[in-house]
Order: C-alpha cells, then structure tokens, then sequence
C-alpha cells in the first residue's frame, strides 16, 4: 500500500473565487477528479472574511476549527446554526445547504473533509492517547500537537500521512503530553 506523506507549510494555497479566504489541499480522490467529481478530499482552510460558505451538493461535510476565533455557519432556513469556535471539535453537516459564514474575530484556519454522500462515510475523531485505528480503505492522519509515532513512522505537528485503496490500520501513539491528532477514516456507506 502507498503512503502518502505531507506537511501542511508545503501545500500551496488556491485562493477562492469569492476572494474570502485559500484553500491548500491535501488529497483528493480519485486523484485530478476536481470538487464537482471527488469520492473524498480533506483540506485546510483559511477564511479572511465574511461571506457564504460553497455549498457542495450531495456531499457530506466535516469541519474543525485549527486556529483563530472561529466563524458562525448558518443557513437561511434556520436548520443549521452553529458556531465553530472550539479548536479541534468536528463538526458534521450536509455539504448542500447553502451557508453564510460569519467571523467571530479576524482570520480562522479550519481543517475539512468532504465525502461523496452514498459512495463513502467519513469517520472523524480526534485523540489523544495511544490508539489502534480499526482499517479503512481511505483515511488521513494528521498531527494537529506534539510529536506523534504513525506505526513505524514519526510525525510532528502539522504533518502527516494519507492512503487510497488498500485497507490500512495504524497503531498512533503520542510522544508527549497534550498531544493531538485527528484520524479520518473512510468506509463504505452503509458500513
């Protein structure tokens, strides 16, 4: 299987269309598919200012405060209010609904995972302690605090690894205390 190794410094960032932030992507699958045709994509984000929130029809989202004071989400219809304003807290939505995005203070990075809704169902989690991840086809493990040991691999804050399409556990383990990594496991729907 293929490991796939990545450091956040060295993604290059792709302003929005909107001009109300930079997306710097970590994977996206099937590899050059884009954002209309993707099964999974995990990226960071960073949003300057207020504005609406792309809406991705038939797509399930996960975000998560890295940095800053957060943003609100919320939708015209009142059926999603919320404020992202506790760093690493996943927060999952449907990728349709159009939101409008507003700051709670300056600048916040996020970090997103998207999943194709009937194709895929991604399982986000973040820990803290020694962990064995059950396998997953498809998954990305990123070290959000400290240094972390990936199997046999050593990671450090804001590195990581990602896999597509051989079924992969790992043993995570923290080197330090007041780690933090967050796992990203995608199954099958309906699995």
């Amino acid at each position: 299987m293929a490991i796939h190794r990545f450091d956040i410094a060295s993604l290059a960032a792709t302003p929005w269309k909107n001009g109300g932030g930079v997306t710097r992507e970590i994977v996206c699958s099937p590899p050059g598919a884009g954002v209309d045709r993707f099964d999974w994509r995990v990226s960071i984000a960073t949003i300057d200012r207020p504005g609406p929130f792309s809406a991705f029809d038939g797509v399930d989202r996960v975000i998560m405060l890295l940095d800053g004071a957060g943003v609100r989400l919320h939708s015209r219809d009142g059926r999603i209010d919320h404020r992202l304003d506790a760093p690493h807290a996943p927060f999952a939505f449907d990728g349709g609904v159009p939101l409008d995005c507003d700051l709670l203070g300056g600048a916040s990075t996020d970090f997103n995972v998207m999943s194709r809704r009937g194709r895929l169902r991604a399982d986000v989690d973040v820990l803290h302690e020694r962990t064995d991840t059950a396998p997953a086809a498809h998954g990305l493990l990123l070290a959000l605090r400290g240094s972390w040991r990936l199997n046999d691999l050593d990671c450090e804050a804001g590195s990581g690894v990602w896999w597509d399409g051989e079924p992969s556990s790992w043993q995570v383990e923290p080197r330090e205390s007041a780690a933090a990594l967050v796992a990203v496991r995608f199954t099958a729907s309906g699995n």
